[in-house]
Parts: structure tokens; C-alpha cells; sequence
């Protein structure tokens, strides 16, 4: 029996990087395709409460999806739900951009799809692939210039490991940062504090009227053993994640405080 994969990403359901990953996961797997629409990055678990969802049978160079009208969140709910699908993994990504630190995984549409999916009791697995032009990030993800070779690759070991072996006890996700260019092997690390210094910067419209961008650039480099150490090393991170996010050490200072 071929194991079963829904995969979904954050960039649209058009993305360059979820038909790598599709490419990489076909050959050994039923891989089934619910992404969202359109580009959804920075949405975290977001989830459409107000609105109707609606979900199209497409197909991107002759192979099958489902594209639906939300977040990423909503693409694995529709998966698991309305099309009833069962898979044996779920897997986010190929995302244009790394996503690294608790700045990241917060806000990251790619990890929110695979807290999603893990939240419903179905391991799931994330991949990132950094870019050196931040540019890419915000470009339309059917046109994105990077090379996926070696990051297909290294997400079907990363998948055929986790079906084989199955997945780490006490880990709920399975973040994957792959380096734009691979110098060395995987590394299990712990998430960084921050990926960017945040800036923001104050314009004014043609009317005089001022308007923000928030930016900032990439923070140069973090202690040794965190995610975004292990990329500038040029090492593939393998960050395990918990839902689970109750600060147990805080707890006796906190009774003491309410006491």
C-alpha cells in the first residue's frame, strides 16, 4: 500500500514550490493537492468563521487539485473534512522563504497549515527553502527563480524517514528550513528568538496622507543549536514543534503571584 499525503502550502495552490514537493512525494505516495487560491503568506492559523468557503477541482499540468477560496488553515480543514481524506502525513510547503525562529512559526501560513493538521491528530511536516533575494517572498510564487532540485530531494528522505520510522514522540510538527545552497547535513535545532529587526516605515500617499510599510532586515546570525544558526551554517534544519504552548517554568512564579 502507497501512503497517503495531502499536501498543502501558503503561497497559492499554483506555487512553483507545491508542485516540487508534489513531484518529490508522487513517486512514492497518493499525494492529493488542497491549497489555497491565491497568496495567502503571514496568515498564520487563520481561519474564515464569517464567510463561505468554496473549493474548485482543478488540475496544474495535468495533475489534480483542489483549490480553495481561504487560508491554509481552511485547505487542511477542507481536506480532512469535506473531502474526507485520511492521509497518513500532511505536508506544508515547498514555501518560498524560510521560516525560522518564534517570530516566524507564529505568522507563517506554512507552519499554521501543519499546526492545523496536527491539531486534528495527523502528523504533519513543514518545509521551508530560503531565498537571497527577500524579493522572491513577495513575487508571484508561479515564477519564483530558485532551483527546488536539491529541496525535492531532501523532502522525500525527510517524508520516506517519517513514514518508515514514524513520527518523534512529543513533537506535533516537524519544521524543515532547506539553505538556498546545502553545505552540510540535517541538524536538529531549537527556534531562534527573531528572523528580522522590525522597522517601519512612514510614507505619504499623492495626498499628503501617511501610510506605514512595516520592514526590517534579516537578523545576521543566532546562538549555536537554533534554526537560523543551522541555515547560515548552511545546514537543514529540523526543528521539532508542540501545540502545546503553556510556559510550565513560569507556573511557580505565577502561583506565588495570585497566592
Amino acid at each position: 500500500m502507497r501512503p497517503k499525503i495531502l499536501l498543502t502550502n501558503d503561497d497559492g495552490v499554483y506555487s512553483n514550490g507545491i508542485w516540487a514537493t508534489y513531484q518529490a512525494l508522487s513517486g512514492f505516495a497518493d499525494v492529493t493537492v488542497v491549497a489555497p487560491a491565491t497568496q495567502q503568506s503571514a496568515v498564520g492559523r487563520s481561519i474564515s468563521i464569517f464567510e463561505p468557503i468554496r473549493a474548485t477541482r482543478i488540475a496544474v499540468d495535468g495533475a489534480p487539485a483542489w483549490s480553495v477560496g481561504g487560508k491554509p488553515t481552511d485547505a487542511v480543514i477542507i481536506g480532512l473534512f469535506a473531502l474526507d481524506l485520511k492521509p497518513d502525513l500532511v505536508v506544508s510547503g515547498i514555501n518560498i522563504g524560510e521560516n525560522l525562529s518564534y517570530e516566524s512559526i507564529m505568522t507563517s501560513g506554512t507552519v499554521g497549515a501543519a499546526l492545523e493538521a496536527s491539531n486534528h491528530g495527523f502528523p504533519s511536516v513543514a518545509f521551508s527553502l530560503q531565498v537571497w533575494d527577500q524579493g522572491d517572498k513577495f513575487d508571484d510564487p508561479r515564477h519564483c527563480g530558485s532551483s527546488f532540485d536539491e529541496a525535492k530531494r531532501i523532502v522525500r528522505d525527510v517524508c520516506e524517514r517519517l513514514i518508515a520510522r514514524g513520527f518523534p514522540s512529543h513533537a506535533d510538527v516537524i519544521n524543515v528550513n532547506i539553505p538556498s545552497h546545502v553545505q552540510g547535513g540535517y541538524e536538529v535545532t531549537r527556534l531562534a528568538r527573531k528572523l528580522f529587526h522590525t522597522g517601519v516605515e512612514r510614507r505619504l500617499d499623492p495626498r499628503g496622507r501617511p501610510y506605514f510599510w512595516i520592514n526590517g532586515p534579516l537578523v545576521e546570525d543566532a546562538e549555536e543549536g537554533t534554526d537560523v544558526h543551522a541555515i547560515r551554517k548552511g545546514n537543514i534544519s529540523v526543528t521539532p514543534i508542540t501545540l502545546d504552548c503553556t510556559a510550565g517554568a513560569a507556573g511557580a512564579d505565577l502561583s506565588s503571584l495570585f497566592e
